[in-house]
C-alpha cells in the first residue's frame, strides 16, 4: 500500500513540473510574439526588469503548479479505487463495490476490472464446490484411502525407522565390544545411539500423526485440529499453543484440505524443525479465514530441492484447490512460518448457513 501511495504522490509531482515548464514555455512564446510586434515596453531600469522577471516566475510557476495538482488529483481520486482493488485482488479479496468512473478511458478499465473479478469469483467459487465435491467423493472411497495410508505409512516405518533401529543395535553391539578397550569411543558411541533413538522416536511420533482419520468424521474444523493439537503436545516434549476461531464455518472440501495441511505441517515439524515451540492459528478475517503455523526450530532453505522433502509442494496444491494463497517465511535457525489465506463467498456462507 505504502508503494502504491508513493506511485500516485510521484504522478503528482510529475504533473506539477510539467505544467510548470509548459507554463513558462506559453509565457515564453507570449514575450516572444509580443516583442515582435513592438509591443512591450523596454524597462526603464534593470530594477524594473528583475522585479518583473520575479514576479512573472512566481506567478506563472503557481499557476502551473496549481493546475498540475489539480489535473493529476483528479485522475488519481479515479485510480485509486481501482489500485487499491487490485491490491486486494491480488490477496485474495473480492471487493464487489461497482465503479462509477464515467465514459473515458478510465471508467472503461473500471468496468473491464470489474468484471475481471466477477469471473475471478466465480472461478474460486467453482475450485471451492470442486473441492467439496471432492470431499464427498472421498468420503465414499473412504476404506480404500485408508488401505493405502497404511500401506505408505508401513513403507516409511521400513524405509526410516526400521533402519535407524537397525543402525542403533549395530552401535549398541559395537559398544559391547569397545567398552573395555576405548571408554571414550564407547562415550561417543553411546551419544549417538542417543541421537539416532531421539530421531526414529520423531520419526515414529511423525508417522502415528498420520494414523489419525484422513476426515475430520463430522467434527467441525476448529473441533478436530484441537483434538489432534491436545493429542500431540500430550506425546512430545514440545510446547504447543493455539487459537481457534470456535465460529468459523466451512465447507466440508475446504475444511478436509486445512485439516490435512496441519497434519503435513505438524508431521514436518516433528521430522525436521527440532523446535520447542509452536502455535496454531485458526482465525475468521472480514476478507476470509486465516491459518497460520509457526515453530522456534531450525529452519530451513526454501528453494526447489527441499520443497518435496518438506511436503511443500503438496501444501501448495491443497491450498489453490480451494482458491487460497500460502506463505511460507524460513531460514536456517530462525525457525518456519506458515500462512494460509482462504477467501470466503457469500455463496458459500449461504450454503454453509
Amino acid at each position: 500500500m505504502d508503494g502504491y501511495k508513493r506511485r500516485l504522490t510521484n504522478m503528482i509531482w510529475r504533473s506539477m513540473a510539467e505544467s510548470i515548464v509548459f507554463s513558462f514555455f506559453v509565457f515564453g512564446a507570449i514575450i516572444y510574439f509580443m516583442n515582435s510586434r513592438d509591443l512591450i515596453t523596454p524597462f526603464t531600469s534593470w530594477q524594473e526588469g528583475v522585479k518583473f522577471v520575479f514576479m512573472a516566475i512566481v506567478i506563472i510557476g503557481g499557476i502551473g503548479a496549481g493546475y498540475g495538482y489539480w489535473n493529476s488529483s483528479r485522475i488519481t481520486r479515479r485510480l485509486e479505487p481501482l489500485m487499491e482493488t487490485m491490491i486486494l485482488l491480488e490477496k485474495g479479496t473480492f471487493a464487489r463495490e461497482g465503479f462509477q468512473n464515467g465514459e473515458d478511458e478510465i471508467g472503461r478499465l473500471g468496468e473491464q476490472l470489474g468484471r475481471i473479478m466477477k469471473r475471478w469469483e466465480e472461478q474460486v467459487t467453482s475450485l471451492q464446490r470442486l473441492s467439496n465435491n471432492n470431499a464427498e467423493l472421498a468420503e465414499k472411497a473412504k476404506l480404500s484411502a485408508v488401505i493405502e495410508e497404511r500401506q505408505r505409512l508401513a513403507r516409511e516405518l521400513h524405509d526410516a525407522v526400521s533402519q535407524q533401529l537397525f543402525a542403533i543395535s549395530m552401535t549398541a553391539t559395537a559398544v559391547g565390544r569397545t567398552l573395555d578397550k576405548d571408554f571414550e569411543k564407547a562415550k561417543r558411541q553411546i551419544h549417538l545411539i542417543e541421537e539416532m533413538a531421539s530421531v526414529a522416536q520423531s520419526e515414529m511420533r511423525a508417522l502415528l500423526l498420520h494414523l489419525r482419520p484422513i476426515h475430520l468424521e463430522g467434527k467441525r474444523l476448529s473441533e478436530g485440529l484441537v483434538e489432534l493439537l491436545k493429542e500431540l503436545s500430550a506425546k512430545v516434549p514440545m510446547a504447543i499453543t493455539w487459537d481457534m476461531d470456535e465460529e468459523i464455518r466451512l465447507n466440508k472440501g475446504i475444511e478436509d484440505h486445512l485439516f490435512r495441511i496441519v497434519q503435513e505441517a505438524l508431521s514436518n515439524a516433528l521430522r525436521h524443525s527440532k523446535a520447542n515451540k509452536l502455535e496454531v492459528k485458526l482465525l475468521h478475517r472480514p476478507d476470509g479465514v486465516r491459518l497460520a503455523i509457526r515453530d522456534d526450530g531450525v529452519g530451513f532453505e526454501l528453494d526447489a530441492k527441499k520443497l518435496t522433502s518438506y511436503g511443500i509442494v503438496s501444501m501448495k496444491e491443497r491450498v489453490n484447490e480451494i482458491g487460497g494463497s500460502v506463505d511460507i517465511i524460513t531460514a536456517p535457525d530462525r525457525g518456519t512460518r506458515i500462512e494460509i489465506r482462504v477467501p470466503i463467498l457469500a455463496t458459500d456462507a449461504a450454503e454453509i448457513g
